[in-house]
């Protein structure tokens, strides 16, 4: 049986982040948004840890000097959809397994296009501003980010009726397609509109993100 996981790690920084905790819970079933096994542990990066990523999630390195190493970690087998806030950090971080991902982030951009702040913290103040500051004691955890992603996702697969993982997926690879141009000269532009010589100049340059590619070809 294939298996869908709601996942989230801490790291080492921004410089080639390396694997020091990583936690998930599975989802059993859209509909009833039931929730299933779950996971955390931390990992020896083998590296220290910068000083903005120990800020964030007060974990230190002397605390993972006997753990098991960061390459050790894998996802359980049969994992067929890995779900996240930004998934993609937390995909490549694992070292990009082969499985379908889910945006929370980019969900909640498309859901909700007319708020000023989309990170995990920020929405639990949008969604449930009375019980936000309790909800959020131990965020930026990994353990405490997957629950609280769990609860973004609930609120996100209920404003859009979604009944099946595989429409969820559908969704996220629909919103994580820009409309917007979000670098360069023609940054904040709708994509529709930038000129089709820069379209062309962009689609032939290497490492093109995937779903900008998408936007680029669907206005040419």
């Amino acid at each position: 049986m294939t298996k869908t996981l709601i996942f989230d790690t801490e790291t080492t920084g921004k410089n080639d982040p390396i694997l020091i905790e990583a936690a998930w819970i599975e989802v059993l079933d859209i509909p009833s948004f039931q929730l299933g096994a779950s996971f955390c542990e931390r990992f020896n990066p083998g590296k220290p840890i910068e000083l903005g990523a120990l800020a964030t999630h007060h974990i230190y390195d002397e605390e993972l000097v006997d753990c098991l190493p960061a390459s050790s970690f894998a996802l359980p087998p049969n994992c067929e959809y890995l779900i996240g806030h930004n998934i993609d950090y937390d995909w490549n971080v694992v070292n990009q397994p082969n499985l379908k991902r889910i945006c929370t982030l980019a969900l909640a951009r498309k859901v909700w296009p007319n708020i000023d702040a989309y990170s995990q913290s920020a929405l639990v103040y949008y969604l449930d501003r009375k019980n936000a500051k309790t909800i959020l004691k131990n965020a930026h955890s990994a353990e405490a980010d997957v629950m609280i992603c769990a609860s973004i996702l609930k609120q996100l697969c209920t404003t859009m009726k979604v009944t099946s993982m595989e429409q969820l997926w559908t969704l996220s690879e629909e919103a994580r397609i820009p409309s917007v141009m979000p670098f360069g000269k023609h940054k904040g532009e709708l994509i529709a509109d930038v000129p089709m010589d820069y379209k062309r100049w962009l689609l032939n340059q290497d490492n093109i993100d995937s779903y900008l590619k998408s936007a680029l070809l669907g206005g040419s």
